[in-house]
């Protein structure tokens, strides 16, 4: 039964319990004595924090960050569920492109990467992205490769 009122209360503590259920507030609650509970444990556990970035961008083009958002639940008027954003780690420009499939994201990086070159006169030299398939396929690490890109992978959910 503490158990039960322990989840129903947002797993409340054992000490606050006891003084709900001294005033009578937790109907047929004898003992506020709680047994070991993996989600309170969980909800304390915090992660460690990152470092601070030892990278320092200077110039533009030097470092760039890509990541690939969706499927979206309502695709966009012309039928778009993705988009990839590709972020200059000197200047923070962004640049967003939307897409129909994930399989995409090879042939807008090979786009994104020919226009920025042309505009900017500067060689993309290292790209930052998740592990994610869109970017861990064999054709995106050899075109990298011969295009002499570095890849820093990071694991994924952790923008930080």
């Amino acid at each position: 039964m503490a158990k039960l009122w322990h989840r129903c209360l947002g797993h409340m503590s054992e000490k606050s319990m006891e003084v709900l259920r001294k005033q009578d507030l937790l109907s047929g609650l004898k003992s506020s004595k709680l047994e070991f509970c993996e989600h309170c444990v969980f909800d304390k556990h915090k992660r460690s924090a990152f470092s601070i970035g030892i990278h320092r961008s200077t110039e533009v083009l030097e470092y760039s960050h890509s990541d690939v958002w969706g499927k979206s639940p309502t695709p966009s008027h012309s039928g778009n569920e993705y988009y990839v954003s590709f972020i200059d780690d000197y200047s923070r420009y962004v640049w967003v492109y939307f897409l129909h499939h994930k399989s995409e994201v090879f042939a807008t990086f090979v786009k994104w990467k020919a226009q920025v070159e042309t505009q900017t006169g500067k060689k993309v030299r290292c790209l930052q992205s998740d592990n994610g398939e869109e970017y861990s396929s064999g054709e995106f690490e050899i075109y990298c490769e011969q295009e002499s890109i570095t890849r820093h992978l990071i694991t994924f959910y952790t923008p930080e």
